[in-house]
């Protein structure tokens, strides 16, 4: 085995088991920090120096995700000014390996007199820091990953690990769903799975395929090659509710087995058992319906009369970017 290889699996051995040793300090420590945060009023501001810093970035952003109104404060910023940002209603996370940053003591003074709820992430339950929190919460490891045992990498891994626990807690307290987590994602493609509705992409102007009950074939093929959306046409009764559909799938094999196909009935070829959609459903599980029976497109009726409203076809989802 090569010398990097050795080294990458020994770094990787020590991080995961930096992690793993945060779960015995789980405990009532952690309940508190959560029902603080829930406590607050308006939103959870978090700092940290160095690489503290960057891991505080990332919770801020994955608190503000996920249920929990969140900014990133920089300390040497704080005290230039932008103190003005923390308030009396707000929850104050301070990350800080050492507890000690010197970067640190404005902020933390600016806390006590104001009466921010502050919550620490140390690896030093000793400090300054560990003293002034209303909560501690331990990040320290036993070893550093660093073969010289100098930059933050065990330490830094098991604090975003801690971070994300915190988060995801937080998350299942406030009973965040996906459909909350979409409206704060709407550009990304998650967002439009979770939000895009199949009367958003539907065609409904009035031109769908649908023909009667006794229709000939020759009527059934005009209607399926004269709509926005060809090769497919919807079989309805004289009071407009659904009794089935008809594919190019049924002509082709309906013309492979009559002599006389174009003398056929509707009801001759028609599937009688049509899956359908409501137009209020997620465009998403259109897609799924669709791949599961391996068809390309899906009558949508209404959910109260259920007669057909509109149709949707896949390459209407997939140039949504459902898929």
């Amino acid at each position: 085995m090569s010398t990097d290889i050795q080294e990458a699996k020994r770094v990787l051995d020590i991080e995961s088991q930096s992690i793993l040793d945060l779960k015995d300090r789980i405990d009532d420590r952690f309940i508190k920090a959560i029902e603080i945060i829930m406590a607050g009023q308006a939103k959870v501001v978090v700092a940290g120096m160095g690489k503290s810093g960057h891991i505080g970035r990332k919770l801020a952003a994955t608190l503000s995700s996920t249920g929990t109104p969140s900014l990133f404060l920089h300390p040497a910023e704080s005290s230039h000014g932008d103190l003005g940002v923390v308030t009396s209603e707000d929850v104050l996370i301070v990350i800080s390996y050492g507890g000690g940053s010197q970067e640190l003591q404005d902020l933390i003074a600016y806390a006590s007199r104001k009466g921010v709820p502050m919550i620490a992430m140390t690896g030093n339950m000793d400090s300054e820091l560990a003293r002034s929190a209303n909560v501690v919460l331990d990040i320290s490891v036993k070893e550093e990953a660093c073969p010289l045992k100098l930059a933050p990498t065990s330490s830094s891994t098991a604090t975003l690990a801690l971070c994300d626990a915190l988060a995801m807690a937080l998350l299942k307290r406030r009973g965040f769903k996906e459909e909350d987590f979409a409206e704060f994602h709407p550009g990304g493609k998650l967002g439009r799975r979770l939000l895009t509705r199949v009367h958003d992409l539907m065609h409904d102007n009035g031109g769908l395929p649908i023909v009667e009950l006794g229709s000939s074939m020759v009527s059934v093929v005009a209607t399926m090659t004269g709509g926005d959306v060809r090769g497919v046409a919807a079989v309805v009764d004289k009071q407009g509710f659904l009794k089935g559909v008809v594919t190019d799938g049924d002509l082709r094999r309906h013309l492979e087995k009559n002599k006389n196909p174009l003398e056929a009935k509707v009801e001759e070829l028609m599937s009688t058992t049509p899956k359908t959609i409501d137009a209020d459903e997620l465009a998403a599980k259109a897609l799924f319906i669709m791949e599961q029976f391996s068809i390309q497109s899906l009558f949508v009726v209404d959910s109260a009369s259920k007669k057909p409203v509109g149709l949707i076809h896949l390459q209407d989802l997939i140039r949504a970017q459902i898929r």
